[in-house]
């Protein structure tokens, strides 16, 4: 399969940030961008994704004997190392210059990718802060979250907990059951505002490592499809591990780089500029 010429100029555009949405996402920590990808784009890519994620899924074991976090979603890593088309999305200069422009940085280099394919009656993801599983020594990280297509309510959409990553407690949590009960009744007590919304055909969110989601059960017997990109400041560095997960991100996401240097390997090249 050939990547279309109006696609192809599609990623290449910019999509434009006005003054009013880059201030909201600094105080929030989220944002959700109407319309940033086109329908011939969105359904292109959702047939692509779908047939790579079908070939790289290795899970078989039925739902109800799966724990909360494999009920969750079907997780699959870096699918830009496994389809060259998919790489068009993942390194589309549209979606970098908004990652760098929300970050308020020189530019963005990428941690890794993730689909994540929540089935038919799939389960909730549990509250949690991304960045608890990252060795990444400054908080200048956000995750484009991409619905593959319309995500009403009933799919199970991203919820936020707006502002929550001036909190502190609870990053010290792995998502699970756990972490649901403890960050919900810490949330519970807090101003933030949780955001429960749907997604449109096109829209994407942005959030940082740091703020507080999940998201719902999927009620529907269709799958909720999403891709994920995470970046990084250009000039992020690595810190130390603080747990075993930051370990195995280590090895995994930035191989080869030692503590305390820019994190330039060879699967987390800068996307933008």
């Amino acid at each position: 399969m050939k990547l279309p010429s109006a696609i192809q100029n599609n990623l290449r555009k910019f999509y434009e940030l006005s003054k009013e949405q880059i201030d909201f996402y600094q105080i929030n920590s989220y944002i959700k961008l109407k319309t940033v990808l086109d329908e011939s784009t969105l359904e292109f890519f959702n047939e692509v994704i779908t047939q790579r994620v079908t070939k790289m899924n290795a899970v078989e074991t039925p739902m109800e004997e799966r724990s909360t976090y494999g009920k969750a979603f079907l997780q699959l890593f870096n699918l830009w190392r496994e389809d060259e088309i998919v790489r068009e999305l993942i390194f589309c200069k549209r979606l970098a210059k908004i990652a760098t422009d929300l970050l308020r940085t020189d530019g963005v280099r990428i941690y890794h990718d993730q689909a994540l394919f929540k089935e038919g009656r799939g389960g909730i993801t549990p509250w949690h802060a991304d960045q608890y599983y990252w060795p990444l020594e400054t908080d200048k990280t956000v995750t484009a979250w991409i619905p593959l297509q319309a995500t009403p309510l009933a799919l199970g959409p991203l919820e936020f907990s707006a502002g929550s990553h001036q909190i502190v407690d609870g990053r010290e949590l792995e998502i699970g059951d756990e972490s649901e009960i403890i960050i919900r009744q810490k949330l519970k007590v807090s101003d933030f505002k949780h955001v429960i919304e749907p997604f449109d055909a096109g829209e994407i969110s942005f959030h940082s490592g740091w703020i507080f989601h999940r998201a719902g059960a999927n009620i529907t017997n269709q799958m909720r499809k999403v891709m994920t990109i995470i970046y990084m400041d250009k000039d992020m560095k690595l810190k130390k591990p603080e747990n075993k997960n930051q370990i195995n991100d280590w090895e995994t996401w930035c191989p080869g780089v030692a503590v305390g240097e820019i994190i330039d390997s060879p699967i987390n090249p800068v996307l933008y500029p």
